[in-house]
Parts: C-alpha cells; sequence; structure tokens
C-alpha cells in the first residue's frame, strides 16, 4: 500500500488532534472518546485518515492520554504526547519534529471531535489544494447557524484570517459572516515552519491557535485557499451533547438507507440503530426497536425481531431472535431459534436448528444441533450434544466460590425440569435425568439418574 494516495514529487502525513478535554461535553471521559453509534468519535477520524496516510498517520493526545491512545493503537495509529495542553497551534509545534523527521512535504491536519468526515471528501479537499499548489488550504463552511465555531473573514472573496468565536470582535473585524472553519487543514511543511514561532497566545482563551496561521501565511503572501462546502453537516465537529446526538442520527440515518438499498428488510427504521461494521445481507430482516453494534453479521433470511440487542454476534440463515433478547459474542447458526428474553453471553454456540428460549440465559455453551432449552434455564461453561433437551428450570452449577467448571451432556439425553447439574461432570448419551434431581457425580450413557429424596405423605398438625 503507498504511503501516499497522490503522484509526483508530495509526500502526505495526516495529523489528528485529540488532546483536547472538551469541557461542553459535561464529562470526564475525554471528547474523542465519546460514542457515536457505539464506537468512539476518534476511530472514525482514524479510519478516514488511516486510509489516506497509512503508514504516516499520528495523533496528538492529551487529556486521557492512555485511553485516547488504546483507541490509536488499536487502529495502528502513532501517538505523540501533547504536556501540557496549551491549544491546537501548541499541539502542531509539539508534532512538527515528528512530521519533518518522516521527510513530509505536506500534512492533512484534522481534528479528532469530526467523526462524520468521509475518506473522499478528504481525498477531494486535498486535490485540489495540491492543484492550486496551496501553502496552507482549510475546509470551511455556511450553515444555517454558525454557533461557536470559528469565523473565516474574507476580503473581495480572498481569505484573510480565521477568528475564533470568543475572540471575534464587530468593531475589529467587521460583521460576522456565517463561513466558519471546519478544522480540516493541508499544509506545505517548508512553507508553514517558520510561521510556527509567531503563534501567541494573547486571546482569551490564552491558547495557541492553529487558525492563526491563516493570517500569518496571508501576512508573509503565501498562499491561503479556503474550500467552500456550504451547509454540510457531517463536515462539524462536535462540542455538546445536543452536537454529539445530531452527528449521531445523521450517521444512523445514512447506514440505514445503505442497507436499505442493499437489500434488507428493516421495519420502523427510524428506532434501528446498526453499528458501522455491521454486515446484514440482503434478505435479512430487522424489525425495530433493534440495536445492532461491534462485528455482528446477519445471514440473509434471518429474522431480528424488535427490542434486541446484538454485538459482535453471527446469526445463520433461516434463524430467528425473537423479541427482548439480548445477544453479545455469541454464534447462531442456521435455522436456530433464540427467545424471547434470552440472554447469549460471550462464548454462547448454538449449532444448526438448536433452541435457545424464552428466559434463557447461555455462557460459554455450545449447543449441539438440534439440542433444545426452551424455558427458564441457566447453561454455563456446559457442551451439549445434538438432539438433547433441557427442561426448564435447569441450571449448570459451573462455579465452586473459586474457580469455573464444565459440564458435558452427550447426545440425545433428557434433563428433567429443576434439574441442578454439579459441575464438574459429564451426562452420557441418551441419559435421563429426573425432574429435581441434583447431580453430582457422572452418569453413564443411556441411564436414569435420579437424585432426590423420596416423597412421604404425613398428616397435617391441627
Amino acid at each position: 500500500m503507498p504511503s501516499s494516495p497522490f503522484p509526483g514529487q508530495v509526500s502526505l502525513g495526516a495529523l489528528i488532534l485529540a488532546a483536547g478535554k472538551g469541557t461542553r461535553m459535561r464529562s470526564d471521559r475525554p471528547k474523542v472518546l465519546q460514542t457515536l453509534l457505539e464506537e468512539p468519535l476518534l476511530r472514525y477520524v482514524l479510519d478516514a485518515a488511516l486510509a489516506l496516510c497509512p503508514d504516516k498517520t499520528w495523533t496528538v493526545v492529551g487529556h486521557g492520554a492512555d485511553l485516547v491512545g488504546q483507541t490509536v493503537a488499536a487502529r495502528g495509529g502513532r501517538l505523540i504526547l501533547q504536556e501540557p495542553q496549551q491549544g491546537t497551534g501548541h499541539a502542531l509545534q509539539v508534532a512538527w519534529p515528528a512530521l519533518t523527521k518522516a521527510g513530509l512535504t505536506h500534512v492533512l491536519v484534522l481534528n479528532g471531535d469530526t467523526p462524520l468526515m468521509r475518506e473522499e471528501t478528504l481525498r477531494a479537499f486535498l486535490a485540489a489544494s495540491l492543484a492550486a499548489d496551496a501553502d496552507l488550504a482549510f475546509i470551511s463552511l455556511t450553515p444555517k447557524d454558525p454557533a461557536a465555531y470559528g469565523r473565516v473573514i474574507r476580503t473581495k472573496g480572498l481569505v484573510e484570517a480565521i477568528v475564533e468565536a470568543r475572540d471575534y470582535d464587530e468593531a475589529l473585524h467587521g460583521p460576522p459572516s456565517r463561513e466558519i472553519n471546519a478544522g480540516v487543514y493541508c499544509l506545505r511543511l517548508a512553507s508553514v515552519a517558520p510561521l510556527l514561532s509567531s503563534l501567541k497566545d494573547g486571546n482569551r482563551g490564552r491558547e495557541f491557535y492553529i487558525t492563526d496561521l491563516a493570517h500569518l501565511a496571508v501576512f508573509v503572501k503565501l498562499t491561503v485557499l479556503g474550500h467552500n462546502h456550504g451547509d454540510c453537516p457531517e463536515l462539524l465537529g462536535i462540542n455538546t451533547p445536543q452536537e454529539l446526538i445530531r452527528s449521531e442520527e445523521f450517521l444512523r440515518e445514512a447506514i440505514i438507507r445503505r442497507h436499505l438499498e442493499a437489500g434488507v428488510l428493516i421495519r420502523s427504521p427510524q428506532t434501528v440503530r446498526i453499528g458501522p461494521d455491521v454486515e446484514l445481507e440482503p434478505g435479512a430482516s430487522v424489525t425495530g426497536p433493534a440495536e445492532l453494534y461491534g462485528r455482528t453479521f446477519v445471514r440473509r433470511g434471518a429474522r431480528i425481531s424488535s427490542h434486541c440487542r446484538l454485538t459482535d454476534t453471527r446469526v445463520g440463515e433461516g434463524a430467528s431472535v425473537h423479541s427482548f433478547s439480548l445477544l453479545q459474542e455469541a454464534e447462531v447458526g442456521a435455522n436456530c431459534v433464540v427467545g424471547p428474553y434470552a440472554r447469549l453471553r460471550p462464548g454462547a454456540i448454538l449449532e444448526e436448528e438448536a433452541h435457545a428460549g424464552n428466559f434463557v440465559e447461555l455462557k460459554k455453551t455450545r449447543l449441539g444441533r438440534g439440542a433444545k432449552a426452551n424455558h427458564l434455564a441457566y447453561l454455563g461453561d456446559a457442551d451439549i450434544g445434538a438432539g438433547t433437551n433441557i427442561g426448564a428450570g435447569t441450571i449448570t452449577c459451573n462455579y465452586d466460590g473459586t474457580d469455573k467448571h464444565q459440564t458435558v451432556i452427550g447426545r440425545g439425553a433428557f434433563i428433567g425440569s429443576n434439574a441442578s447439574l454439579v459441575a464438574p461432570l459429564t451426562i452420557g448419551d441418551g441419559t435421563v435425568i429426573g425432574a429435581g434431581s441434583v447431580i453430582t457425580e457422572d452418569v453413564p450413557a443411556a441411564a436414569l439418574a435420579i437424585a432426590r429424596s423420596r416423597q412421604r405423605n404425613t398428616a397435617r398438625k391441627k
């Protein structure tokens, strides 16, 4: 994979600014780790940057550096620590040695809080900036409500400066336009390097702003271009809970639309949430409200009923997941039946035509082909053979207070209602366990095991 998507003498890298706290989110969690459809904001930005610069993408971290660093490392990016955090301009100064050491000619600078920025948009922006031989280029927007974003100042159409909202003074800068800065830059390193030392913190935030590079570049007669994308909400950054929800809804609708167009049947789509990595085959159906996240994969003909949540789960062809079921890191084979009100925890595996019915919970348990646990059972750390029937109220007692132990049940066994199977335990093929039994010893194949006191009837005392 090439280090740059652009030919010629251009060596492009990407720098993501993700060191800020994001105080307007009213959360102790770093802003870039707030989530859209269960994925951190930063993940989306990293994916777009790494698609363009797979081996030359850096992320500047500061507040919550350890947590943010985990997200960066998981996607394959590099880290630069900004300590203390003194603004976006200071972040660029801190990162500059790494960028120059890498031999870059240009750097794409992104904010870690712009998760809806698409690779195609960035590619087009970079191509236009490089074609114009710009020293400093940025993306601007003209939204209906400019809110608290930095304003672009132009004179006769040419960029003169970018001024942060809190520092905008109409007496000094004139009536504000609706044009704002989207926080995406393409910088030519050789041209911008002499300007870095001129950044000052004489503003209300007492920080060094990357936006100040615009008027510094204009002052020394460098080429500065602002590429305006109009009213384009997906290019806006996220600073508040309201903006987070707005962006999440925009992304949710786009994902739903993509699946519908591909042939997935989604009923009540306004109540369905599907994560960016979920795969749904044409012919699968989902009825809202429902949530599907992570690496979930649903095959054609499978049906996910309302009020279900699936995370990192595979659902086979023709399977049915009935309402109010929760599945996490589970595998559901073809033509299986799950729920209603079932819980499949990590490691749950249902082979073809198996049933895990209402109020059944599985954890690290395999139900073999055609095996059934239709009602009110807990099966943990168990391996259950094909065709076995698990009666209502059955539990595998897998925890002795210190360690977990496994229960192995053979093929074609019948476990009576309200049985307690105390692990470690092996029950053979074709065995019948009497209802209400507490089984503490292995049971051979084709046996009948009953472990309960004999019934006694006595006269009532009056």
